[in-house]
């Protein structure tokens, strides 16, 4: 998202104690803290290393479309026999990404918190390219 927004500059320092200085990440998520893209693990952690799940993914794309100007805003609840299992953070971006057609499930289901593999995460986000902005 910050690439694709041409990497801009930021204006602050990183509110997560491990997102060091100096790594090639580094001011994307400074970046998107700043635009409350996203907002840590618990406030003050990123993990940057650790996987992201697919409701993590859609809330990102979601909070990102909202800064675009874009209607997030759902019509309908998924009908996948997991939703329940989508957090509370989560549910609005998990709705609104189904109905975008960004996530169409995995074996009938949402799997929101399962990882989202690197070929997931690509077709998500060309989804996103080519349909929502």
């Amino acid at each position: 998202l910050y690439r694709m927004e041409c990497e801009p500059e930021t204006e602050g320092e990183t509110p997560f104690v491990d997102v060091p200085a100096g790594r090639y990440y580094t001011q994307a998520v400074i970046w998107a803290s700043e635009h409350q893209i996203v907002k840590g693990m618990d406030g003050t952690h990123y993990v940057p290393n650790g996987a992201i799940t697919r409701e993590q993914l859609v809330t990102m794309l979601a909070r990102y479309a909202a800064c675009k100007g874009v209607d997030v805003g759902v019509k309908t609840e998924p009908d996948f026999p997991d939703v329940e299992r989508v957090s509370p953070y989560a549910r609005e971006a998990m709705a609104w990404a189904v109905e975008a057609g960004l996530i169409c499930g995995m074996d009938g289901k949402l799997n929101p918190k399962g990882a989202a593999s690197r070929a997931q995460f690509a077709m998500i986000v060309m989804r996103f390219m080519e349909n929502i902005l």
